[in-house]
């Protein structure tokens, strides 16, 4: 199958996002489309699918020269579902909720509502078979995207267009996937791929890369993962700084102490007999393969969790359950994870979402002060998203969403950080220029971290601490940096 872009465009809310170009996409030929965050990678997947207005052209030729209309399966990053009352609006506490969990599709019912035997192949090649009788609202980040993964590849479709499919991936995933991409193309499978230079498998053949508008063609070879355009010390402001050390007054013997946590859910063990002692200032890695327990241990940290009430786990000192509010917790955590961001409300602008890390709300509703107004401000211009407040959340790339929701969790100086995946999303500049926040942060004030990710070069230097999961147990020989 050959396709034909026909002076095709992109256009939202007036604004050009990507300018006319002229393609042919040769039948012999395997395609990613790279660029940085927002450069509209994204809008050109959901164009080719069909799945929003655009300008111009895009016919699929088959070998006999005449016009047909493929299936066409698009991944896309986020994924939401439905649960088994046909309501598809969840809020972030309801992974940990077992009544809610019963009320959600598991695995194994999700891929059968549309024909997907549990013996499929791909169950097998993407590690889906331990997960089958886990409900879809309890999947970690990475489980959720290998389930998508498996159900466009099972639908057998003309073209599979994967937008960034190893971002949430671990190491074992990416690699699987990888392989996996690369047999496709072995038999003709077409898929066009959405990703970062930094993860282009061996069999694609061209690059379009997406450039202030406009589409430069490279082949692989001509492609070499981007350099940072960061490239100066980056120093936090004076007033930044003592926003830290105001909040970080309290005294503690232990940020968080956690002693013999086990969480149960289903009858399956989740986490067993986890001792974890984190002190003020340190900074730690959290790390394991996908559904290995790391979002149900930050779980019991951020107070999301309800059985984090019936362990024994003290925050700064005080045994959680003792007599503060869930607030009384929140106040001292900023937090950010792709889970949180996916159930988010979309619906408030850029600045109000900044705003609502001041009160662990999800929107603003409350009414600022002038120092709370200027202190937001002063942290959207620090990463250069000033000219996004207005803009709701919905109206962005999600990748200027995932830098909104890191400032949300900064926002308010707080005494522990708890970073999930926070680069996910990001162009290798902002990587980079994250990374050198988070390391001024850590030697200007006393900040205890949690960071986890799935890319050891995402990780910044001033964390120096490790806890590795592994199928809810700490696997001692590995947690060690």
């Amino acid at each position: 199958m050959k396709i034909e872009f026909k002076q095709l465009s992109v256009q939202i809310g007036g604004k050009q996002i990507i300018e006319p170009f002229d393609l042919t996409i040769q039948p012999d030929e395997q395609w990613a489309f790279v660029g940085t965050t927002g450069s509209g990678k994204t809008l050109l997947a959901k164009a080719i699918a069909k799945q929003i207005f655009f300008h111009g052209k895009i016919d699929f030729i088959n070998e006999e020269g005449s016009a047909i209309d493929p299936t066409i399966v698009l991944i896309e990053q986020h994924h939401l579902f439905k649960n088994k009352s046909n309501v598809s609006q969840f809020y972030y506490q309801q992974r940990f909720n077992s009544a809610d969990a019963e009320e959600t599709m598991t695995v194994e019912e999700d891929l059968k509502s549309i024909s997907i035997d549990a013996k499929n192949t791909w169950i097998e090649k993407l590690h889906i078979k331990e997960i089958l009788n886990k409900p879809i609202i309890q999947l970690s980040n990475g489980e959720n995207k290998r389930l998508q993964i498996v159900k466009a590849f099972a639908q057998n479709p003309d073209l599979i267009i994967l937008d960034n499919p190893f971002v949430g991936l671990d190491s074992e995933g990416r690699i699987a996937l990888n392989e996996i991409l690369n047999g496709l193309s072995a038999v003709n499978k077409r898929f066009i791929l959405i990703t970062s230079p930094q993860t282009l498998p061996s069999c694609i053949t061209k690059v379009g890369s997406i450039e202030s508008g406009k589409i430069h063609i490279k082949n692989l070879n001509e492609c070499a993962p981007w350099t940072t355009r960061y490239n100066k010390i980056f120093i936090l402001p004076n007033n930044i700084i003592e926003q830290f050390k105001k909040q970080q007054s309290v005294q503690c013997a232990f940020a968080v102490r956690m002693k013999n946590v086990s969480i149960v859910y289903n009858q399956k063990q989740i986490l067993k007999n986890i001792n974890w002692e984190i002190k003020p200032g340190e900074r730690w890695s959290l790390s394991g393969h996908n559904g290995s327990g790391k979002s149900t241990l930050v779980s019991l940290i951020t107070a999301d969790n309800p059985q984090g009430f019936a362990n024994e786990i003290y925050l700064f000192d005080k045994l959680k359950g003792t007599g503060e509010s869930i607030w009384d917790i929140k106040k001292n955590i900023g937090f950010v994870s792709p889970e949180l961001h996916l159930y988010f409300d979309k619906g408030f602008t850029a600045f109000e979402t900044i705003a609502s890390g001041l009160f662990d709300t999800i929107g603003l509703f409350k009414k600022l002060n002038t120092a709370q107004e200027d202190s937001i401000l002063q942290w959207m211009d620090l990463l250069s998203i000033t000219h996004l407040k207005n803009q709701y959340l919905h109206q962005l790339s999600l990748g200027q969403q995932r830098i909104i929701m890191l400032a949300r969790a900064i926002v308010k100086a707080p005494p522990l950080l708890i970073l999930d995946e926070p680069c996910q999303g990001l162009d290798s500049s902002q990587i980079e220029f994250f990374k050198q926040l988070i390391d001024a942060i850590a030697s200007s004030t006393d900040t205890t971290m949690i960071y986890i990710s799935h890319f050891i070069e995402d990780i910044p230097s001033c964390v120096n601490k490790k806890l590795h999961l592994e199928n809810g147990v700490i696997d001692d020989q590995k947690s060690i940096l």
